[in-house]
């Protein structure tokens, strides 16, 4: 499994392109905590903290579909950078104003979410011609959804670090420098600057025109649920159970899990069709969080968020070749960016919705809503496999052709059915 990743991190250009991805987008991964510990520390209430949080996500909601048609459309480098920039001084201009003048804090925060540059769906358009062969790309995808937990686990910590030396503040400052940079090292390589998307049909629609993936759109939204749930529940679970140091437990045996899956899952070519696949992975993610509403004691407990979070990351890796398959012709980093904003999207909603569930029926409610978007999520695939079946296109002979435009590896395709 080892030697696997260590060939493919070893493919030229391979290794640098995922380290400059993860190192932009920390300023993402962290900006919810970065946010409210800054909002904190000038004396704002948890209200106004959390709503300059929501401000940026709902903004960078927005922004992420939309940023990604650019790229598709001009380039990576050409939007890629200018958007981390500006992104990055809607933080200073937050850092600078503080929230003597609010309108300006939320200013900020609008430039700050809208601007926030898509490098992960840029990087898994990237992918393909990069690795070139089709089992590398396949595990270049679990890859990718690998390090991401490792960077939601890290980012945290490094904004505390940041915070206990300097101040909240230079925190902003200092995360949203070093995300600048890492935008900066994806997009002067040469794979970046050399990629074009492929000749796209002009729609207002983008993406968005293909019914794969907007099957794809509402079963992720529900996973997203599903997991912002949990992060809330586990709070309450720790409330009951000892206090905070609880919580932190589930969520890293949570996040351990998620590594786990991905590295196995990526290790290996595995057959059939990737829509088959795909529900079996997110009947088995629901799987997995239904017993999360036993509550049993702490290590019990420990134990049961480690599975649940087994089959996150194949899930994903998996819906990044489903994506890849249906998305419209020159439109693989808008398509992405939808299903990462909308994981994202179900993510905070499940947050805030989990949050009655705990008051009134504490840590049990809390992890059944997570058991009931894993179970949302699978019924949407499964009620509507009609709309992932195999991607066709015509050819110029009359006949079809898969829409595998990137070659992204599935095993017993043919290379004559290719786009």
């Amino acid at each position: 499994m080892a030697a696997g990743y260590a060939e493919l991190l070893r493919t030229r250009h391979a290794a640098r392109l995922l380290a400059g991805t993860l190192v932009g987008r920390l300023p993402n991964a962290t900006a919810a905590l970065a946010v409210v510990l800054f909002a904190r520390a000038e004396g704002g209430s948890y209200a106004l903290a959390g709503a300059l949080s929501a401000v940026y996500g709902v903004c960078n909601a927005i922004g992420q579909p939309l940023l990604g048609r650019a790229v598709d459309l001009y380039g990576q480098p050409r939007v890629m950078l200018p958007a981390s920039v500006l992104s990055a001084l809607g933080m200073a201009l937050l850092a600078a104003v503080g929230l003597d003048v609010l309108w300006l804090a939320y200013v900020a925060m609008v430039i700050a979410g809208f601007f926030t540059p898509p490098l992960e769906g840029g990087l898994r358009a990237l992918w393909p011609g990069v690795l070139k062969r089709e089992d590398r790309v396949h595990a270049a995808y679990a890859l990718d959804a690998v390090a991401q937990e490792v960077m939601f686990a890290v980012g945290p910590l490094l904004v505390t670090l940041c915070v206990a030396a300097w101040s909240e503040g230079m925190a902003l400052l200092v995360i949203n420098l070093i995300g600048v940079l890492g935008a900066l090292s994806v997009v002067v390589s040469g794979p970046s600057r050399r990629w074009r998307s492929g000749p796209r049909e002009a729609h207002w629609l983008g993406a968005l025109r293909s019914a794969g993936l907007l099957v794809l759109i509402g079963a992720f939204f529900f996973v997203g649920l599903a997991m912002g749930s949990i992060a809330v529940a586990a709070v309450a679970y720790a409330d009951e159970h000892g206090g905070g140091m609880v919580s932190s437990a589930l969520l890293s045996a949570l996040g351990v899990g998620a590594l786990a899956g991905g590295l196995v899952y990526g290790s290996r070519e595995w057959p059939g069709r990737p829509e088959s696949r795909l529900r079996l992975l997110v009947g088995l993610l629901a799987l997995g969080y239904l017993p999360l509403a036993l509550v049993p004691g702490v290590v019990g407990m420990t134990a049961l968020t480690g599975v649940a979070g087994v089959f996150l990351a194949p899930a994903l890796a998996c819906a990044f070749v489903v994506v890849d398959r249906h998305a419209p012709k020159g439109t693989v980093t808008e398509a992405f960016s939808w299903l990462v904003t909308t994981f994202g999207v179900g993510s905070a909603l499940g947050a805030s919705v989990v949050g009655p569930a705990v008051e009134g029926g504490g840590a049990v409610a809390g992890f059944a809503v997570a058991g009931a978007g894993g179970i949302a999520a699978l019924l949407v695939l499964l009620s509507t496999k009609r709309f992932l079946g195999d991607p066709v296109r015509p050819t110029p002979d009359g006949s079809t052709a898969e829409n595998d435009r990137n070659g992204t590896v599935e095993p017993g395709f043919r290379a004559g059915h290719q786009a």
